[in-house]
């Protein structure tokens, strides 16, 4: 384990020392080359054959120069994680001499096995031959592990037939559709941007436990969070965990973390303890959306590789305790032009901007139109189990506009000129100690599932273990849906001069704003009363992710992707599949994992304990003694031992009346509507258990063990 001294790191010197950048190409390439390459990435051309092979020598001799012997086509399948398979430089020459090569051929295309890895029916087990190609506007890098110093290529990955096995894929479509449709609307004002980029800032919520307690709770290690475990008598009540001084275990894992991440080029900007004890979270700087997907991988992957050189496994399930705080990944969302104009950014007087209230309404439009499909983006198994709490968004899909921008469509809408001022652009401290505050154009919402923050939109939904590419391709794609309708109409009414075109636009505006403000909702998401108003707003309701996976499947959903050229209607389906076969296998192996535990570790601790109150009954007999608290215990024990077995017994039937149904979709919705509240009555008995047995004889460590004592070292 390399230890880091802050006195002596210097960020600008390691930063992106892994990665294959300008520096290391300007080193590595001629001028000529260098050139060459940097025209075809700006204007996104297919790369030929002769500057691959130049390319791959100099990133090949780069790699070498860092200790690499290997190097893999690092690509994102369909699992939320990544996959790469590893090859050696070595080679031979004419003469059958050991030499170290990087052909342009397999830096551009590699070949991986498409059908062990979830396709959805696109690939057969005989069907087996993918690629994955290369994804030039992602810098190659380095990664340093226990298998030594690799290279590694972003790619994506499709099967030999052409279709997207992953989820890069999609993104970049994506991200394709929403510069072509924003270039267009913006020379509406005139605007002459080249290009234009979805950008993303995540920030990654996570769980650090004692490792050598984590090889003693088996559902851990085989779901990702605990099944069982009895509330403890103080856990986040006090919020004092809550942005709390860093401990110092915890503070040097944090710094190795960052400096891994700075020199694999991730811009690691934010640290802090978040609310639950135990829980941690790490922000990152805005990137293109594309690299800030990848980024985001490898910064699950660098968390959990620091953690266990600290002894620490990184927990990132979005609930591993039930009654504490679980974790979400928030992904900052904006739109910013290649001459760095945040489109998503209020201006000093927001009413008189239209390109930015124009684009603003239009996201709006796209989010309330398609509300249902955004929340699907965000489904997983384990968001199942944080979100609508009072602790993650609700799973009904609302805006938070803030108040100055709510009152300013307001007024457009009922068509006057908008001459509203802030309230207050000045928070008055009290202190001439401290200087007076200036507000932002928006308060910040926690509660809202998407909320506007004064320059960018965050959508809270997403889970910790999710990868965000397909929720970011989600709106990248319902928000250019919005746009191309936009330019439909303006197309359709052209106008004489730029007044006429000015008064065109409001109009839009007013309009749009009319029909989808239903969708902003400024209060509390928390509460009981919004789910009320929801309803009556007739907006969808989507609670678990078989609901969500369903959503998929609607006619509005297929034509939203495929007309857009995002996915075609065989890919969508694909993903459709591959999600319900994961909910059914995950939901499976939870309750295996129960049935397991409780047979061969809870149940014969319940016995034992039984035994030990029955002889201490008798020998307290013998001795005269009164044995009421005994036999009361015994008693309590043994009805919740009998509940618990009963429970048990419910749960193997259940699983079993599951197991030969064929239909994929019929089967999540079984295992979601029997094994999952079959799972939750089984976990009531264990729990209560918990806290009556001899804590020497509970057979795993309690949340307190878990939760506790990393946090306090």
């Amino acid at each position: 384990m390399e230890s880091y001294d802050n006195e002596k790191i210097d960020i600008k010197k390691i930063f992106g020392e892994y990665v294959f950048n300008d520096k290391a190409m300007k080193k590595f390439m001629s001028k000529e080359t260098y050139n060459s390459f940097k025209r075809v990435l700006k204007e996104e051309k297919e790369i030929p054959h002769n500057l691959a092979k130049t390319v791959a020598k100099a990133m090949c001799d780069w790699a070498i120069s860092l200790g690499a012997t290997h190097y893999t086509h690092w690509f994102q399948p369909l699992t939320n994680t990544t996959a790469e398979k590893h090859d050696s430089f070595i080679d031979f020459n004419d003469k059958k001499e050991i030499i170290t090569k990087l052909s342009g051929r397999a830096l551009i295309k590699g070949e991986s096995d498409a059908s062990s890895l979830p396709s959805g029916g696109l690939r057969a087990t005989f069907e087996a031959r993918g690629y994955t190609a290369w994804d030039t506007t992602s810098p190659a890098f380095i990664k340093k592990d226990a298998t030594g110093t690799t290279l590694c290529i972003p790619t994506a990955f499709y099967s030999y037939t052409g279709e997207a096995l992953d989820k890069k894929a999609i993104l970049l479509r994506s991200t394709d559709v929403l510069n072509k449709e924003t270039l267009k609307l913006l020379k509406l004002f005139g605007n002459k941007s080249k290009k234009v980029s979805s950008m993303l800032g995540a920030e990654q919520e996570y769980f650090l436990i004692d490792r050598h307690k984590y090889l003693h709770r088996k559902d851990i290690i085989y779901t990702g969070r605990t099944l069982f475990g009895a509330t403890m008598p103080k856990s986040q009540e006090l919020f004092d965990h809550y942005y709390g001084s860093i401990r110092s275990k915890i503070g040097a894992f944090m710094n190795e973390v960052n400096v891994e991440l700075w020199k694999l080029g991730v811009p690691a900007k934010t640290h802090h303890n978040e609310v639950a004890p135990a829980q941690h979270e790490l922000a990152v700087i805005y990137e293109d959306s594309n690299i800030a997907c990848d980024h985001n991988q490898l910064v699950m992957e660098t968390l959990r590789k620091v953690a266990s050189e600290y002894d620490m496994v990184c927990l990132l399930h979005e609930k591993p305790f039930d009654k504490l705080n679980g974790s979400g990944k928030h992904n900052n969302w904006s739109i910013v032009t290649d001459e760095g104009e945040n489109l998503l950014a209020a201006s000093k007087e927001p009413d008189k901007n239209l390109q930015f209230l124009l684009i603003l309404a239009l996201v709006i439009k796209a989010v309330d139109e398609n509300a249902d499909i955004l929340r699907s983006s965000a489904s997983n198994v384990g968001n199942d189990r944080r979100l609508g709490g009072n602790e993650a968004p609700p799973t009904i899909i609302s805006i938070f506009l803030g108040d100055e921008l709510t009152k300013i469509f307001e007024n457009i809408s009922n068509v006057k000129n908008s001459n509203n001022k802030k309230d207050t652009t000045v928070i008055k401290t009290g202190s001439v100690a401290i200087p007076d505050l200036y507000k932002d154009v928006s308060d910040r919402n926690r509660t809202s599932p998407f909320a506007y923050t004064g320059n960018k939109f965050e959508f809270r939904m997403v889970g910790s273990s999710d990868s965000c590419a397909m929720p970011i391709a989600t709106i990248n794609t319902i928000v250019a849906k919005s746009m191309r309708e936009a330019n439909e109409y303006f197309d359709k009414n052209k106008t004489k001069n730029k007044n006429e075109l000015k008064s065109l636009i409001i109009n839009y505006i007013a309009n749009i704003y009319k029909e989808h403000k239903k969708v902003i909702f400024n209060g509390n998401g928390y509460s009981k009363e919004w789910i009320e108003e929801a309803k009556k707003r007739n907006l969808p309701i989507v609670p678990d992710m078989v609901s969500g996976i369903k959503v998929l499947k609607s006619k509005k959903a297929i034509d939203l992707f495929t007309n857009l050229g995002v996915m075609t209607e065989s890919e969508l389906l694909s993903r459709i599949s591959v999600e319900y076969e994961t909910y059914s296998n995950t939901i499976c192996i939870e309750a295996k994992t129960m049935i397991n535990m409780v047979k061969k570790q809870i149940l014969p601790s319940c016995i034992t304990y039984k035994k030990f109150l029955s002889d201490s009954i008798n020998t307290i007999k013998n001795a005269k003694a009164s044995t009421d608290v005994e036999e009361k215990l015994l008693s309590e024990v043994d009805k919740y031992t009998n509940d618990m077995s009963k429970a048990l017994n419910k749960l193997e039937s259940d699983l079993n009346k599951i197991e030969n149904i064929k239909d994929i979709e019929e089967k999540a919705f079984k295992y979601r509507e029997t094994v999952v509240k079959s799972m939750d009555e089984l976990r009531i008995y264990v729990d209560s258990l918990e806290m009556i047995l001899d804590r020497e004889l509970w057979p795993m460590p309690s949340y307190g063990d878990l939760v506790f004592e990393v946090s306090e070292i």
